[in-house]
């Protein structure tokens, strides 16, 4: 249910914001969110998988907390993060 490392380094290069970036709010966010979703192609089949439900929704906090960290720096980097993420409508 984790990201394989070629996913994972294919999502830290497309947020990355110079060429060592790899613990950066918008990476962090990005990570989390590419393991949120497969999360929820995971509890797609598996319903009843209430331990890893768990593990979910501390992802879902986790990032939530980083977005909140990210708006309270810098609205315009935020706008940009959650418009690239596709997170709000």
């Amino acid at each position: 249910m984790s990201i394989v490392k070629e996913k994972k380094l294919e999502v830290i290069n497309a947020h990355k914001k110079h060429d060592t970036d790899t613990g950066s709010p918008e990476v962090q966010v990005a990570i989390l969110s590419e393991r949120i979703n497969n999360l929820t192609e995971h509890f797609k089949k598996h319903k009843k998988d209430f331990h890893s439900r768990r593990g979910l929704l501390m992802l879902v906090n986790k990032r939530r907390n980083l977005l909140a960290y990210v708006k309270s720096v810098d609205n315009k980097r935020y706008q940009d993060l959650i418009k690239k993420l596709g997170l709000r409508k």
